[in-house]
């Protein structure tokens, strides 16, 4: 016979468990509800300040941010940056769609047609990112080309596992190959909210030098906007799936944690960056 403490205490246990749980999964919702809400500022940023001037014939106003955004001749790279530009603003409206676990399941069709469209995108923005990179010109050092390089071809690979799993009805896999792509192809957009959260939060420029955009802090940073978030969600994966009431309240702490970084970062990068310009 199972003893009234016993009982009690088992209760209490799930109880605990569950609100721990719960807390993980709002404290999931807010990181997704911030970053998206981000990433369609910056969508809107590039819609207006890059499309609104190829609409108007005004290319040369893609030199006002970007370096090198519109070379004059050069045919095959200002393509390649258009296309780089129109598939960013694609990849930014069309994840946060992805991602919604409501809308995924009362509209399964859209769902995969939506999947196609951003698989394309973040394809054709990553093949186009890289290109750019190494024959087009950018800002920064070897170390930073080489960094971002790596993320642009995460994105590959991720979209490559993603569309495999799929194909192999392993929905749940699916998922996960979905959730790091999301991250991957988001990881440009890292950079941005992490370098405007850094400069919060030191009072200006520290560990670079912004007339040359190197230093040792930008070198970190090439490779941190990819290989955290990844780490973060492999972290959350396993807590989720395996841990106990402690580990979902340490979880829901670190998503809560960033989540007021990445704010502080998007309010910084939105009135210094994105609004001036659209």
């Amino acid at each position: 016979m199972v003893s009234g403490n016993a009982i009690t205490a088992s209760w209490r246990a799930g109880s605990t468990h569950g609100r721990a749980a719960r807390a993980l999964a709002w404290a999931a919702t807010l990181w997704f509800v911030v970053t998206v809400a981000g990433q369609l500022v910056f969508a809107a940023y590039v819609v207006l300040l890059y499309g609104g001037a190829a609409v108007r014939g005004s290319f040369g106003q893609w030199n006002t941010v970007m370096t090198h955004g519109h070379v004059a001749g050069d045919g095959v790279g200002n393509a390649a940056t258009g296309i780089h530009l129109l598939m960013a603003a694609t990849i930014m409206l069309s994840g946060a769609l992805q991602l919604v676990p409501r809308l995924r399941a009362r509209a399964p069709a859209f769902h995969r047609w939506n999947g196609r469209l951003y698989l394309v995108a973040a394809v054709a923005a990553s093949v186009t990112g890289i290109y750019m990179i190494w024959w087009r010109g950018a800002v920064g050092d070897v170390v930073q080309h080489i960094g971002t390089s790596v993320n642009g071809l995460l994105v590959l690979a991720f979209a490559g596992m993603a569309l495999q799993r799929i194909r192999m009805r392993d929905v749940a896999a699916h998922r996960r190959w979905a959730m790091r792509l999301f991250l991957a192809v988001s990881g440009v957009w890292f950079f941005r909210v992490g370098l405007m959260f850094w400069l919060a939060v030191n009072g200006g420029p520290a560990g670079f030098d912004p007339g040359t955009f190197r230093g040792p802090f930008l070198s970190f940073l090439a490779f941190a906007q990819f290989l955290l978030p990844l780490a973060v969600l492999e972290t959350y994966l396993v807590c989720r799936a395996r841990g106990g009431a402690g580990a979902h309240w340490f979880m829901a702490g670190v998503l809560s944690a960033l989540t007021l970084a990445l704010g502080v970062g998007i309010a910084v990068a939105t009135v210094g960056m994105w609004l001036p310009h659209m």
